[in-house]
Parts: structure tokens; sequence; C-alpha cells
């Protein structure tokens, strides 16, 4: 029997999760390669021979995106899959037109085929766009449920830029954990705020293993979902974040439609920080394309540690990276909380931008004066160092999660921003999840 050849098109996740799950062991298809996009670095490897399996025995190789039209004539492909997020709908279709137009079938695998099961419970939070505010929820959740004398871990969206055999299961409880894996700036964004409050965080490339070892740690699991992706784990209690600050957006971007029509619990996100006509806007939109849906407010309360030291200075601000870049915000909270402190100037960074940086900024032209967090490799991270050296600022406001002064030498004081999530309406999220917990037993 020939088998189906098949492109997947990723960004090193999901792509990989859906190759782990549904083709690895079938003997009908045979992946003739990995696309990538979005993550600079990941095209020219291949996806190694210990992950792909028996029949892969050279691995599988991962290309630029562009190349899919030769690909697919040159590999004789019958089907390209999907399989990144936070894409536009008109984007996603862009491609599926590419793909036709070389010859090949497009295909979207979705969450009966690709999500995974475990025996303890799973509350999973994602969002309709990146920057939402996923990870605030996950760690107040979390704070929430160990509360309860409840042991809990989070599962968190993959993320693996390094080597990926090495980076098959991986398992965070200290600092220490994130310096011997050469975790990434973007890594570290995701996984210190909550390591720091005691929370041992679980990711890495097979989500077979990686659940099964968190599963067998934990009492119940956290899914702290990565872009607007679906979760990789059956959920018991979906909660899906819509942005207050982008009305308009809960229903434009792939896949982040998809978990607010599956969602439980819809929290429009950041209400505090929107006109009041917006966040009745996002909670109409919702309420139209999920009635079943509980929908409720939160706020994301943002911080400065010194505000004093802002005050009156001209002030570089550093913004958390996918969040402005796949996520489309043209800054974060680390340029509104840099403003409300008093900042005499907001100084632009591409006035001293590194080239490493340069070329974000020109792959990214909707940004504002901020520089984002990129650290995918050595040489961004240079440069990131060396645009904020070479800056006309008297102070940085890092508003990224990751502490960027265990990570690089800023060369200006360096103040950072927290932001967590509080709730707006009683009862209120904690209320659903303590009612989650009683059905399950736990409470």
């Amino acid at each position: 029997m020939r088998r189906t050849r098949v492109v997947i098109m990723g960004a090193a996740g999901r792509d990989f999760h859906n190759f782990n799950v549904v083709y690895r062991d079938d003997p009908g298809s045979e992946v003739v390669a990995f696309t990538a996009a979005q993550i600079p670095g990941i095209a020219g490897r291949r996806y190694p021979p210990e992950l792909a399996g028996p029949l892969y025995p050279d691995g599988i190789p991962i290309v630029e995106e562009a190349e899919l039209p030769r690909l697919v004539r040159e590999t004789g492909a019958n089907r390209v899959v999907f399989a990144y997020s936070d894409v536009s709908h008109l984007d996603v279709m862009h491609r599926a037109s590419v793909a036709l137009a070389a010859g090949a079938d497009f295909a979207l695998l979705g969450p009966e085929r690709t999500m995974l099961r475990v025996a303890v419970p799973v509350i999973a939070v994602c969002a309709t766009r990146t920057g939402c505010g996923k990870s605030q929820v996950t760690r107040w959740l979390a704070a929430r449920l160990r509360a309860r004398g409840l042991r809990v871990g989070v599962v968190r969206h993959p993320m693996p830029y390094g080597d990926l055999a090495r980076q098959a299961v991986q398992r965070f409880a200290r600092f220490e954990d994130l310096d011997a894996a050469a975790c990434t700036i973007e890594e570290r964004e995701e996984y210190e705020p909550h390591i720091a409050r005691g929370t041992t965080v679980y990711a890495g490339v097979d989500y077979a293993r990686v659940l099964a070892l968190a599963a067998g740690e934990q009492d119940l699991l956290l899914w702290d979902g990565g872009n607007n992706d679906f979760p990789f784990v059956r959920p018991d209690l979906l909660v899906t974040l819509a942005d207050a600050l982008r009305p308009g957006q809960e229903a434009t971007h792939h896949p982040g439609e998809t978990v607010l029509r599956m969602a439980d619990i819809v929290v429009v996100a950041k209400a505090n920080a929107a006109p009041e006509a917006d966040v009745r806007r996002v909670a109409e939109a919702v309420r139209t394309l999920n009635p079943r849906a509980a929908v409720l407010r939160g706020a994301s309360v943002v911080r400065l540690d010194d505000p004093a030291a802002v005050r009156g200075r001209r002030v570089l601000v550093v913004e958390d990276g996918p969040t402005l870049t796949h996520g489309g915000m043209p800054h974060g909270a680390g340029y509104a909380a840099a403003r409300a402190a008093g900042a005499a100037e907001i100084v632009d960074p591409r006035a001293s931008a590194a080239p490493e940086i340069a070329a974000v900024f020109a792959a990214w032209p909707h940004l504002g004066p901020v520089l984002p967090a990129m650290g995918y490799d050595a040489a961004q991270r240079r440069g990131l160092e060396e645009t904020i050296a070479r800056s006309a600022a008297e102070v940085v406001v890092s508003a990224t999660p990751a502490d960027l002064a265990r990570l690089l030498r800023p060369a200006r004081p360096l103040v950072r921003v927290r932001y967590e999530f509080e709730e707006m309406d009683e009862p209120g999220l904690g209320a659903a999840v303590d009612a989650f917990l009683a059905r399950k037993g736990l409470g």
C-alpha cells in the first residue's frame, strides 16, 4: 500500500505533537518534512530519529515554510497539515491556497485526534490571542489550588528551541533546572514565575511521556497554553481568555476561535484597563459564539517594583516578546506602567537597535517604541544587551516575566514590572473552580 506523503507546517510545537500522536507509528503515512515559521533558528535542523521512531531512522528534515511549494512537488506530498497557532483565518487560507496550488490536500487536525488523556483532573487555560494573560490566571489558580492542600503541577505548551532529543521530557522545579537546560528568554518568561511560587513546570516534545510524569507526581494538572492553541491534553475544565484590549478579535485568529467555542468559562481579561464599552462588546461576542459558557471579567493588575526610579527619567521599555510579535500588540504592560509612573520620555529602541533586533522590527512593523525581549539564541541575547547599552535611556523598565538581570548585563538600572490576575465578579472564577473541585471529589 502506498503511504500518504505528508508535510506538517509548524513552529516547533503543535507540529511535533501532531506527528507524535497521529503519524509517528502510522504505517499508512510518511511525514516527509516539517516546515518552520514564527520562531527563528528552527529550520535547517532535523526532528531526531530518537523521537521520530522506527519508521524514520534518519529523522525528518525541518525546512523554511517558504519552501512548501518545492517540497510538495519534489516529494510528491499528498497532504499538507497546518499545525501552528495565532494566525489569522485569512492567512491560514492563504497557506491553504499555496498547498492546493502545489497539488496537495490541506488539513487541520482537531482535538479528538490530538488530545491525550491522563488519570488526574486537568484545568486548561487558553486564549483567543497570544498575550491575553494565560499565565497570570494559571499562577492564580495554582496558588488557590495549593491553598486547598492539592499537589498541583503546570504543564506548559512546548517551547523546544534547543536539542530536541534532550528536551523530550522536561521538569523544572528550581531556577537551577532552567540553567541546566540552557533555557531561552522565551522559555524563562513562561517558567520562572511559576517556579518562583513553588509550582513545578513540565514541558518538552513528547507529551505522552511529559503528561505521564506530571500526572504521576500531582493531584491535578494545569495546562498553561501557548499562543491561542487548544490543549494537548483533554481538559475537565477549559478556561479561555478573551482580551478586552483587543475587541473584535474573538473570532479572527486560528485556533483562538476554536478554544473560545470549546470553553466552559470565558474570562474577559484586562477588563480593568479597557473602556467599559469594549468590555461589553467582547462579552457580547463571546455569548454569541458560545452561549453555554460562563462569562466573567478579570483584571490584570500592573505594578512597578520602584515607581520613583522611573518618574522623570528617560526610559527604555522591554516587553514580553511573543505578546508583541505574533500577538500583534504594539506595546504591553511595561509601556503602560512607565507612562503611569511619570516617565519623562519613552526611548525608541530602533535608534540603538543591534542588527539582530533591527531584524525583529523589520519583520514586525506594527511594534511601538518598545523593545521585545527576543532571546531565542545567544546572538539575539547579545543584540538585546547591545541595544540597551547603546540607547539614550537612563532606566530600563522590564515587563518580561523573566528576570533579565540574571540573564543579561543591562548597563542601566532595571525596574521590573509585575502583573497579576484579580477577580472582578462575585461569584467569579474562584467560585467556578471550587464547584469543579467539588464535582471531582477534591473539594
